[in-house]
């Protein structure tokens, strides 16, 4: 398709019709790195990834005034921080439990406004949301998030675009305690994550349960002085992301 005016027409036409087609891949790609395998081998920092001798501890999904004072009650006692990620329709709703979270140590990072999937929301609201969920943080808590984790773990390349754009680094994590669901016990809880758990590992649990089966919390929250013993038991330092990332640099 070369010569001629047509041929000269094609030629401004088709760089414009590849990113076109390109735009679904880019939205969709990062999305692969839901998967653990994926994460482990390729990408060892959103793997949540840091040195041997310690583990970040990071909870999900709140500030819910009917669960999180529970979880901050446990990590007091054990002398443990930890990073809460937290939506903004929560923290609107509590705000007073956000600076609570902070007043006591702990580290606050992005989950995003709604715990909606990614993959579903247009790359326009995806950075607006993000963005508004940043700046609630910030202004309630005192303190600028570092860190993003999108709800269900699930990476987009919007997500990506307002990371950049709003100076956050996305960290998933390497162990979970599938602490959602209804089925959910503190003995399931405990042997999920410490089936996944070594030194240098990320741990995600659930400091709420408004996307997750009603009362699912309670599993985590009994599990949660087991697997704080287990990890000073290996030797393992425990806390929030912010050093346990530092340090792997």
């Amino acid at each position: 398709m070369s010569g001629g005016p047509a041929g000269a027409r094609w030629a401004g036409v088709l760089p414009a019709l590849h990113l076109a087609a390109a735009l679904p891949a880019l939205q969709l790609a990062p999305a692969v790195t839901v998967l653990p395998v994926v994460r482990r081998r390729f990408f060892p920092g959103l793997h949540g990834v840091g040195p041997p001798h310690r583990v970040a501890l990071t909870f999900d999904d709140g500030p819910d005034p009917e669960s999180t004072p529970r979880f901050l009650e446990v990590l007091a006692e054990h002398r443990v921080r930890a990073t809460f990620f937290l939506l903004g329709t929560m923290l609107q709703r509590s705000p007073d439990l956000g600076r609570e979270i902070v007043a006591a140590g702990h580290e606050v990072a992005v989950h995003g406004w709604r715990h909606e999937n990614l993959l579903l929301r247009g790359p326009a609201a995806t950075v607006r949301e993000l963005a508004r969920a940043r700046a609630l943080i910030t202004a309630v808590t005192g303190r600028a998030p570092r860190f993003l984790r999108p709800p269900y773990g699930l990476l987009t390349g919007a997500a990506l675009m307002a990371a950049w754009r709003l100076g956050l680094e996305p960290v998933l994590w390497s162990t979970w305690g599938r602490d959602w669901t209804a089925s959910a016990t503190a003995d399931t809880v405990y042997d999920t994550v410490r089936a996944g758990l070594s030194g240098g590992g990320t741990i995600l649990l659930h400091d709420s349960s408004c996307s997750a089966a009603p009362g699912a919390w309670r599993a985590g929250l009994a599990a949660l002085p087991r697997l704080l013993v287990e990890c000073r038991r290996q030797g393992w330092m425990v806390g929030p992301l912010g050093p346990h990332r530092d340090v792997a640099r």
